[in-house]
């Protein structure tokens, strides 16, 4: 009873369409295993019911998280859940991408979006022990698993000790490997903070996310073995797709 009243939860006049806030909640539900025992959502009659709208709002629902992939619509059937697992990524002293994925997939990708050095702001030069002005490399990325787009980041280096993160990393697609390549061998996570919030524009198309999607976001500081921070990132995951899990 306690799901059924999470998911009935749409509120008119808030800004956010209503197809949009019953997506959220139909999406948290198939992550929370509600339909298992028939692996298909609901039919959109009932759906509309359960939400107190009409089947045209519930429609446009489901074609946003078909969009997704999350689901499939089946003549005769109706609506199939495509996917529901989620990736689980640790967090922990020494977290590596590739690593914390482990089996869980069979293909991992990196793509380096766009590169450029910029003077460090406040928010970035703090973190990495800086003053504002110094210069950084800036490296946008995008990383998936077996062709399905798990995370975006940006990354923000020291110039003047990292000149060539960006032709490393596009050459190598690991920033621990574009690490090693500049001769730093090894390095630990000093520190990671975590918010959920709704996905911009950018995410959504990055993500391959229907508008109302979840991101949760984690901005993390990488120091090397003497405690000299070597990186400040933010990167966005996709909730529905990723489970983040702290390793202590």
């Amino acid at each position: 009873m306690a799901k059924m009243a999470v998911r009935k939860m749409v509120e008119r006049q808030t800004g956010v369409a209503l197809w949009r806030q019953i997506a959220d909640r139909i999406r948290l539900a198939i992550s929370n295993g509600d339909y298992d025992a028939t692996g298909m959502v609901p039919p959109e009659m009932a759906l509309a019911r359960e939400f107190g709208v009409n089947r045209h709002t519930v429609r446009s629902a489901l074609a946003a998280l078909a969009e997704e992939g999350l689901v499939r619509a089946v003549q005769g059937r109706g609506t199939l859940i495509e996917r529901k697992e989620r990736v689980t990524y640790p967090i922990s002293r020494r977290t590596r991408f590739s690593q914390g994925l482990g089996r869980q997939v069979k293909e991992i990708g990196s793509k380096l979006l766009d590169h450029r050095e910029v003077p460090a702001s406040h928010e970035t030069a703090a973190p990495l022990g800086l003053s504002p002005g110094a210069p950084l490399i800036e490296l946008r990325t995008v990383s998936s698993g077996d062709g399905r787009p798990l995370s975006v980041a940006v990354g923000y280096f020291p110039a003047d000790r990292f000149p060539k993160m960006a032709e490393e990393y596009a050459r190598l697609g690991s920033v621990t490997k574009a690490f090693a390549a500049q001769g730093l061998d090894d390095y630990v996570r000093v520190s990671t903070e975590i918010v959920a919030r709704h996905a911009d524009t950018d995410e959504l198309a990055l993500l391959k996310l229907s508008p109302g999607a979840i991101i949760l976001e984690a901005q993390a500081v990488n120091a090397d073995l003497e405690g000299r921070p070597v990186e400040y990132s933010r990167t966005r995951f996709a909730a529905d797709r990723m489970k983040l899990r702290i390793e202590t």
